[in-house]
């Protein structure tokens, strides 16, 4: 037994002195300590020695058992240290280096377009605000002057999600809330989504988008719209810009009108841009009818208002010079880098 002790020890220490990590270093102590182990085995077999030599046997097995299990311990420290060394070389980071770069995204030409007529909005002194886009009929037609027979609100023009709920087919209804809070005086803009029942083609989409503005104020006339809108068309399409209006006509405006720039292509000759007629239109406008502020409880004899709208996608087709308005919704990568 003594013979079989000092040959576990001995081939042990040789194995332990060719273990590379920690996989090997817990094979080997299964092997050695485990109850199927080597050690463990020559334990049993300690009732087959003499009663006189037991206290001797035994006192070597443990002394064998200790000094392998010290071996152990300190190998595993050193497999622990030479990890931890590895770890750290591994994950190791150099600062100096440049970091890597992600790809950045572009601003969607429709958002491009907004935020610049935003900003020419903005500096004139509007305000931006917004409202929800699944809507109550009321705001989106009745308090617009728009009365139950009208056909906008027929069933193939509209979105309805139940009788009195549809989607907005206009953001006027975000002009309604904003004067029905009657925080006077009102001059906002009203950019978003809207929906009408449309068959999609090159200019036509059931989701689209509108900016729509509102001033109420004391003494406010035509000549204030008319002014708004010109300088507004000239921070778009520059100073030589040509401008005109014509009469028109909308339920929630009296008067109203629709305004045309001339053509930047012919200047006013005719062409197949313009379709001959040398002005392209660019938006509605109107004062805002009288119906419509006393729905909003604001009294028409002391104040007056203008509100226009136009069609955002209109103005980033000639803006990017794009001949189909399905390209804005494609999503194509390929499209929309090049903006």
């Amino acid at each position: 037994m003594q013979e079989k002790l000092r040959e576990i020890q001995k081939n042990a220490k040789k194995q332990l002195e060719n273990v590379k990590n920690q996989e090997e270093l817990e094979k080997l102590r299964i092997e050695l300590f485990s109850k199927k182990g080597a050690l463990t085995a020559i334990m049993r077999e300690m009732g087959a020695v003499a009663p006189e030599d037991r206290p001797k046997m035994g006192a070597l097995a443990n002394t064998v058992r200790e000094e392998l299990e010290g071996e152990f311990a300190q190998i595993k420290q050193k497999l622990n240290a030479t990890a931890q060394e590895a770890k750290i070389i591994a994950e190791k980071i150099d600062v100096t280096m440049p970091g890597a770069r992600r790809p950045l995204g572009k601003i969607h030409p429709l958002k491009q377009v907004e935020r610049e007529l935003c900003d020419i909005f903005l500096a004139m002194g509007f305000t931006v605000v917004s409202g929800p886009e699944v809507e109550r009929d009321y705001y989106n037609f009745t308090a617009l002057n728009i009365p139950e027979n009208h056909p906008a609100r027929d069933d193939h023009d509209t979105f309805y999600i139940t009788d009195e709920i549809l989607l907005r087919t206009q953001t006027s209804p975000v002009q309604i809330r904003v004067m029905e809070q009657k925080k006077l005086p009102i001059r906002i803009i009203a950019p978003g989504r809207v929906y009408r029942s449309d068959a999609v083609d090159a200019t036509h989409s059931p989701i689209f988008h509108q900016i729509e503005g509102l001033v109420v104020d004391r003494g406010i006339t035509m000549g204030n719209l008319k002014g708004c809108l010109e300088e507004f068309i000239r921070q778009l399409y520059g100073e030589d810009v040509k401008t005109r209006f014509r009469p028109h006509h909308f339920q929630f405006t009296e008067p109203s009108a629709e305004m045309d720039i001339a053509c930047p292509k012919c200047e006013g000759k005719g062409c197949s841009v313009c379709k001959g007629e040398g002005w392209i239109e660019i938006l509605g406008a109107g004062m805002v009818h009288r119906d419509v502020l006393l729905r909003c409880d604001i009294n028409p004899d002391e104040y007056s208002g203008f509100a226009f709208g136009l069609g955002l996608e209109r103005i980033a087709m000639r803006r990017f010079r794009i001949n189909d308005l399905r390209l804005f919704h494609e999503n194509d990568v390929r499209f929309l880098h090049q903006f």
